[in-house]
């Protein structure tokens, strides 16, 4: 058996909270203030080996021009990747704010290497991927629509044939339908989910849907998987302690 990982998966909504609003956008648009250290110091007591982080913020005004996963990697003496989860030539990446979200990773080990992956489909088109010595993770942050979330799903399973290590698959699928988004995904793959059934994620004050997930290869045997309740994003975290056979 290889060594016990401990990868963390969060959308932290840019660092702006998880408030009970009605109003999406607005929630999105506030300065990060307190919040964003309270998840700091949350990710630190976690100690994770590698934390997947969803809806990052590399320096708007939100964030006082501040890089968020370069701040978190530098208060846990670890690593960043990041990367704009829309493509660099899109018409959404010239806009202000928008072309300061992104996804990434912090990772503890400095012998990783990582590549940017992009679908063919959506506003949100970013695979992240983070080849490590013995295992290879992928961050995606699907599309909202079904249709498109299906076909960035096919676009994934294409990626995933090149693959030779074990492997995980995790981020906001944006699944409104849970589980049964992802059944096909897995039966053409071959990848098991870490997460129990009907594990809800969203909104964190009330978790109804389940759109966060972790999708492991058959070499990696999950030790414990949990959703965490804290509510410093309108998502909840998950925890997941992992070998690799």
């Amino acid at each position: 058996m290889g060594q016990t990982m401990r990868f963390v998966l969060y959308n932290i909504r840019y660092g702006t909270g998880g408030g009970k609003i009605h109003f999406p956008l607005r929630g999105y648009l506030r300065y990060t203030g307190k919040n964003f250290e309270r998840i700091a110091q949350f990710l630190h007591s976690l100690n994770p080996d590698v934390a997947g982080l969803i809806e990052v913020d590399a320096g708007s005004y939100r964030t006082k021009k501040i890089n968020q996963a370069q701040t978190l990697a530098e208060r846990l003496g670890q690593y960043h990747v990041y990367r704009s989860k829309y493509a660099e030539n899109s018409l959404t990446n010239r806009f202000p704010i928008f072309n300061r979200q992104g996804n990434a990773f912090v990772v503890r080990d400095s012998g990783h290497k990582e590549t940017f992956h992009y679908f063919d489909r959506g506003m949100k088109r970013l695979v992240i991927e983070l080849e490590m010595e013995d295992v290879t993770f992928f961050l995606i942050h699907l599309a909202l629509g079904s249709r498109l979330r299906h076909r960035q799903l096919g676009d994934m399973y294409d990626l995933l044939q090149n693959v030779k290590k074990p492997h995980i698959v995790a981020g906001d699928f944006n699944a409104l339908w849970g589980e049964q988004e992802t059944r096909l995904f897995l039966a053409a793959t071959g990848l098991k989910n870490a997460q129990i059934p009907n594990m809800p994620t969203f909104p964190s004050w009330k978790p109804k849907r389940h759109l966060d997930f972790i999708l492991h290869s058959p070499e990696i045997e999950v030790d414990q998987c949990q959703v965490l309740n804290v509510q410093f994003s309108d998502h909840l975290p998950i925890v997941c302690d992992f070998t690799v056979r």
